[in-house]
């Protein structure tokens, strides 16, 4: 795994997709003139988040057309975007797919759907009902789509399929002024920790890429982010503000880490297995 990596921090306009999938190109060809193999986006990235009765109305299948520039862009440079899939049974889901070589590689829907606070995701989306690596040219990627990052499991599973890098799209607000006496989001600073709990538990490589701008009074936070396998933060976009970072990541970083700390080798899965399955049987159905 060697691979440049840019993460856009993008505003999205609201249901528009034409408009966002202009944005979309012409950061791409932006990032890859920079020397980018690899150019992420957040969380619906080609929609925007608060769309509600607009949802149908921007759904798309794998195979619309109208994905056909990224398909093409995506034999030059890998992309991953954010955007609403309507499934074979007509279900939506809140989905990230990654271009590559022509062609969709690898497509995560989002399985822990937000349902509390200010979020009714699944009031419009089906959740989605695995966690499966994507084989890319540059690695194996995992794709946690923001709140499935706050599900210890979700990552877990991620690290028992040797991921390199885990994707984290997002389309988190900043809440928490100053709270405790601290400069900054406490948002921000709760997503920081989480990340670096993670890539030092897991060993892998974070990509965070979250979104700015507003939508119907809220505002997104920014601060898209990579940590190492180590769980230092290696390269940070500023809260609030849209922008874009590049950053390299590297096969001989994972493999520091895990030569310092093989957490992989001794991990025990099938005894979580068994354990899982005595307290559900205990639960019943």
């Amino acid at each position: 795994m060697q691979c440049r990596v840019e993460l856009s921090q993008i505003d999205p306009t609201l249901g528009n997709l034409d408009a966002n999938l202009a944005m979309h190109i012409a950061q791409a060809r932006s990032a890859l003139q920079r020397g980018a193999q690899l150019v992420l986006f957040p969380e619906l990235s080609l929609t925007g988040y608060f769309l509600r009765d607009q949802t149908p109305e921007v759904a798309l299948r794998v195979e619309d057309a109208r994905l056909q520039p990224l398909r093409e862009l995506s034999r030059e440079v890998t992309l991953g975007v954010g955007f609403v899939e309507r499934g074979s049974d007509e279900r939506l889901y809140n989905s990230y797919a990654l271009f590559e070589d022509g062609r969709i590689v690898g497509i995560h829907r989002k399985v822990h759907l937000v349902t509390y606070g200010m979020f009714d995701d699944a009031r419009d989306f089906a959740p989605g009902e695995g966690f499966r690596i994507v084989e890319s040219r540059h690695g194996r990627l995992g794709i946690l789509i923001c709140e499935d990052m706050w599900h210890f499991s979700a990552a877990w599973l991620h690290f028992l399929g040797e991921a390199d890098a885990i994707i984290v799209p997002s389309a988190s607000p900043g809440r928490g002024i100053r709270a405790g006496g601290e400069e900054g989001l406490h948002s921000a600073r709760v997503w920081n920790r989480l990340q670096d709990a993670m890539a030092l538990l897991f060993q892998t490589w974070i990509l965070y890429v979250n979104r700015a701008g507003s939508e119907d009074g809220l505002i997104f936070s920014g601060g898209s982010r990579v940590v190492d396998p180590f769980g230092e933060e290696t390269a940070r976009l500023p809260l609030l503000e849209t922008g874009s970072l590049s950053c390299q990541v590297d096969s001989e970083t994972l493999r520091r880490a895990r030569v310092a700390t093989p957490l992989r080798r001794d991990e025990k899965p099938q005894l979580v297995a068994a354990e899982i399955a005595r307290i559900c049987g205990q639960r019943g159905p």
